[in-house]
Formats: structure tokens, C-alpha cells, sequence
């Protein structure tokens, strides 16, 4: 049974929340439907008959993977109480990955249910008295996720590319609730870095908060003022390594066969899309430096930056790094718990924090733009 490939959906904590509160999972938010409840409702809603179903890792939503007698696979996706009080942006979310999918590129789309809804609101009790959940089936993406292979200049290259790609199609994205993704109060957003200072003391008695203050201080001086510069876009918000899958290519190495988890959509701009697929690239690369060049030169490949958007690259870069380590050391407060689950991405990226703050803007920017350089004049 080969479901590898579907068992990203938020899986690390880089995108868990959809308010400015980080109130991480509300008791009773995330579902915690039964295999029994979870196989009737992919027969009643779907008229499909499961020959396998089981469990997959989640953190906010429930994910179970559907496969039916014929072969098909699916993802059944049971959205958490919270964001289920706001289908519209789940809708735009779905259209979102169906546009996409439209214009070449490998996204997961939506089965309709049996009444022709894309989502469905379902009120069931799952052991904490009737609560309403959307639910979804989603189609399957083969692959493994990026962070399981070796990251090759030529993947890192295809994996900037394919990000630009993404971001401008997703600037023709028409919907009616396209205004929803504005999302002014969002923690994740690159355009939202100031409000890790109200969590900035989780981090007391730890070297590393000097680190993120000075970051937050040169994202306030070095990025704030020159934003009116940066291009407008829409954001996948989350690409990371763990939503970005690959197959082995007929040739060499590997290409990208699916991306995953729109659930950090916002209007942004494309730099900020360009600043988190390196971070999350670096976290899985034995020498994080030499991700910056390859995924650059593929982005530019699409998309050729601004004077003021490379200007501000690095320190976006390590604005996102400080995000994660915030966000992820109060998810830990309030959920001790789930303290390993929680610091999964973390843990790579301290360090990466400290090594890239101590090298400093003009160092790393020479090596990301050098060898940038480089490998666009090989192509």
C-alpha cells in the first residue's frame, strides 16, 4: 500500500492556524472521527465503497487515506471546527488548487459528492457532541515528499521555478471571495512579522531572542519601508518541504509530481513565496548556503526580481526562520504534549538562524547571487 505520498497535510508546524491569536487548536477543534465513521461517510457521501482506509498524520484537520476496489486513491480531508466556520475561504482554498491543476500544474483536485458539492458540511459527534466539519475527497498525488530525496542543484532549481509558476498563475486566480485571502490578522504571513512580539517571551532565558529581536528589528527598518516596491501576488504561503512531492525522473534525479496544503494562502507578493521555499529548502540541505543560488536562479528563470526585492531577501528569509521558531516554541506551551511533533522544524533551523544572522547580509547575499548567476548562465 503506497500512500507516502499523501501524508502532508500541515504536518509540521509551518502552517497551523488561521488567526493573528495562534490559538493553537481550541480543545475539541481538530476532528477525531472513527475508521467506521470516517468509511460511512465516504459511502453515503461519495457512493464509494473503501478497500482501504486508514489514519494519516495531521495536526489541525483529520486525513484519512481512501483507496477503493478499482484502484483509485483519494484523501478524505476533515477540516477542524475552527476553520470549518469559514467555508468560503476553504472554497477559494479548493478552486485555488482546481485553477492550478487547469494550468499545468500537479495540485490535488476535488471529487464532487453525490449532490455535486465540492465540500460538504457534515454535523456529526465524534466524541465531543455534535460539531459541524467540512469535509472533502481529494484526489491522490504519487510521489515522496522533497525532504526524503537528495536536493540536487537541478531540484533546487526546479523547485524555485515551479514556486514563480505557481505564484503567476495564481495572479490571474478570479473568485468571489478572493477578498478573504487578505487575511490582515495572519501570524504565518511575511507581511505580519511585527506581531512575533507579542509571543517574543516565550523565548526568555534563551540566546536566541536577541537573535530574533535584532531580525525583527532590521525587518521594521530594512523591509517595511521599502514593501511599496515589492510586486503583489497571491501566496501558496507554505512551500515547504513537506508539501512539495517528487518522482524519480526517467533520467537522473527526480521532478516535482505534486504540491500539497493550501491552507496558508494570503495576498502577499512574490518575494515573500521566493524567501519561504528557501527556508524550508535549507532545512533539509547539509549545506543550508548553497540552497539560496539554485532556487533563486530558478524563480528568476519565471519571475527576475526588483533591486529592492533582492535587497530585502535575506532578511525575509530570516524573518520566516524566526516565525517557525516563535510560533512553534508557544505551540509548545500551550501543547507539551506534542512538544517532539511541534519541533520538527525547528530544530534544523536554529541553527540555520544562527549560522546565517552571524555570517551576515553580505556574505550570504554574494554567495545566493553568485552562484545564482552561475548556474543561469549554464541554462
Amino acid at each position: 500500500m503506497r500512500i507516502v505520498g499523501v501524508v502532508i497535510f500541515g504536518c509540521r508546524l509551518s502552517r497551523s492556524t488561521t488567526t493573528c491569536s495562534v490559538t493553537m487548536s481550541k480543545k475539541h477543534s481538530k476532528p477525531n472521527f472513527s475508521q467506521a465513521q470516517a468509511s460511512e461517510m465516504v459511502k453515503r457521501l461519495f457512493e464509494l465503497m473503501p478497500s482501504v482506509l486508514c489514519s494519516l498524520p495531521s495536526y489541525d484537520d483529520q486525513n484519512f487515506y481512501v483507496a477503493s476496489p478499482e484502484g483509485s486513491e483519494y484523501v478524505l480531508k476533515i477540516t477542524n471546527t475552527e476553520d470549518s466556520k469559514n467555508p468560503e475561504l476553504i472554497e477559494v482554498q479548493t478552486y485555488a488548487m482546481s485553477f492550478l491543476q487547469q494550468n499545468g500544474l500537479p495540485t490535488q483536485t476535488v471529487l464532487p459528492t453525490t449532490s455535486g458539492q465540492l465540500i460538504s458540511l457534515e454535523e456529526i459527534d465524534c466524541g465531543y457532541g455534535s460539531q459541524k466539519y467540512l469535509v472533502r475527497l481529494l484526489t491522490y498525488l504519487p510521489g515522496t515528499t522533497i525532504s526524503k530525496v537528495p536536493l540536487t542543484q537541478q531540484l533546487l532549481y526546479e523547485t524555485g521555478k515551479t514556486a514563480a509558476r505557481m505564484d503567476k498563475i495564481l495572479e490571474k486566480l478570479e473568485h468571489p471571495h478572493l477578498s478573504l485571502l487578505q487575511r490582515e490578522k495572519y501570524i504565518w504571513s511575511l507581511s505580519n512579522v511585527t506581531l512575533l512580539e507579542e509571543y517574543i517571551n516565550v523565548l526568555d532565558g534563551d540566546p536566541l531572542q536577541e537573535v530574533v529581536k535584532s531580525v525583527i528589528h532590521q525587518y521594521k527598518t530594512c523591509v517595511i519601508p521599502k514593501r511599496s516596491s515589492f510586486r503583489k501576488c497571491v501566496n501558496h504561503g507554505d512551500f515547504n518541504d513537506l508539501n512539495v512531492l517528487v518522482q524519480p525522473c526517467q533520467s537522473e534525479g527526480y521532478k516535482i509530481s505534486g504540491i500539497l496544503d493550501f491552507g496558508g494562502m494570503n495576498s502577499g507578493y512574490y518575494i515573500h513565496e521566493l524567501a519561504i521555499t528557501i527556508v524550508y529548502m535549507m532545512t533539509e540541505h547539509p549545506r543550508p548556503v548553497e540552497v539560496g543560488g539554485p532556487v533563486l536562479a530558478g524563480w528568476e528563470s519565471v519571475l527576475p526580481l526588483n533591486e529592492v526585492e533582492k535587497d530585502c531577501l535575506y532578511v525575509l528569509v530570516l524573518s520566516r526562520f524566526c516565525q517557525s521558531f516563535v510560533l512553534a516554541r508557544y505551540s509548545v506551551k500551550l501543547h507539551p504534549e506534542n512538544e517532539e511533533y511541534l519541533m520538527i522544524s525547528c530544530k534544523k533551523g536554529v541553527h540555520i538562524l544562527h549560522q546565517f544572522w552571524e555570517l551576515g547580509k553580505e556574505h550570504v547575499e554574494k554567495v545566493w547571487f553568485q552562484d545564482a548567476a552561475q548556474l543561469s548562465d549554464q541554462k
